[in-house]
């Protein structure tokens, strides 16, 4: 049993980590790879036509289930199982559910796995101490949102053993492809900002966000999507992480993930006080 989701243990420290948000990218094409995800998200997610706003419910449940507090764990886990049980289909000839317990697990492993890399490639690599807290909080999140008692691996070397497996069984398919086309066709996220603006800050983004994806996806995957790296890329990349390393360590950790925490917060209270999401643009 992992110590609870508490300031200064290691959950709380790198879970929300501003720096986690440049491998939102890399964690959807990796979560879209498997068939299930891809199929269930093909059929039921709308992120295409308003991907802003479910970029930002997604963020919101991260906080609620890491930040909210165990009652407040306990409420986004059960609202999360009872959305998904509705998302089922036929793929290829065959049945699935978004509850399928090893893809249920996978997107779980996905979100595990995110700020351990944004602190190897963005901060400082996690300590064993630290990793092996970590995973075991991760770990008791994941039990509390459903995830089975050994669907995930029992520690963090079997963890990336079983991440690096499942990766080496993903290709391209058609969800990934519509990812990559929403990036580039993304629509202007703000009623302010004019739109004659939008076309070239769109293109700065997707930019952007595409080169972190080709930078940061395990390199068998990145190779198997076609996605071109070179060793200009990877130096271009090295810089960036540089500079996002020093700017990182000049803010302590409680800033770090303040933007989290307080979103967290903030929707336990919403989910408290429905009748104040009417107020709410």
């Amino acid at each position: 049993m992992a110590p609870p989701v508490i300031r200064g243990t290691a959950a709380w420290r790198y879970f929300g980590d501003f720096r986690d948000l440049l491998l939102a990218g890399q964690v959807l094409v990796l979560q879209v790879a498997h068939p299930v995800v891809a199929a269930g998200v093909r059929d039921h997610s709308d992120y295409t036509e308003d991907p802003w706003t479910r970029l930002m419910r997604t963020g919101a449940s991260l906080s609620i289930y890491v930040y909210g507090g165990l009652d407040g764990a306990r409420f986004e886990a059960e609202r999360l199982r009872k959305l998904h049980r509705t998302f089922t289909g036929v793929d290829g000839g065959r049945r699935y559910s978004a509850l399928d317990p090893a893809a249920y697990a996978w997107v779980h492993a996905t979100l595990v796995k995110v700020p351990v890399d944004v602190q190897r490639f963005f901060g400082r690599p996690l300590a064993k101490d630290e990793l092996d807290e970590y995973y075991a909080q991760l770990c008791d999140i994941g039990r509390l949102l459903g995830v089975r008692e050994g669907d995930l691996p029992p520690d963090w070397p079997a963890f990336e053993r079983y991440y690096a497996e499942q990766v080496a069984s993903f290709g391209p398919n058609e969800t990934i492809t519509t990812l990559f086309e929403t990036i580039d066709a993304v629509p202007n996220p703000v009623r302010w900002l004019p739109d004659r603006w939008w076309p070239k800050l769109r293109a700065a983004q997707a930019k952007a966000q595409l080169f972190l994806i080709r930078a940061t996806l395990p390199s068998p995957l990145r190779d198997r999507l076609g996605l071109r790296w070179t060793p200009a890329d990877q130096r271009r990349f090295d810089r960036f992480c540089r500079c996002t390393r020093v700017l990182g360590a000049v803010l302590p950790a409680s800033l770090r993930t303040a933007h989290m925490r307080w979103i967290g917060k903030l929707n336990v209270w919403l989910r408290a006080h429905p009748w104040a999401y009417r107020f709410i643009p």
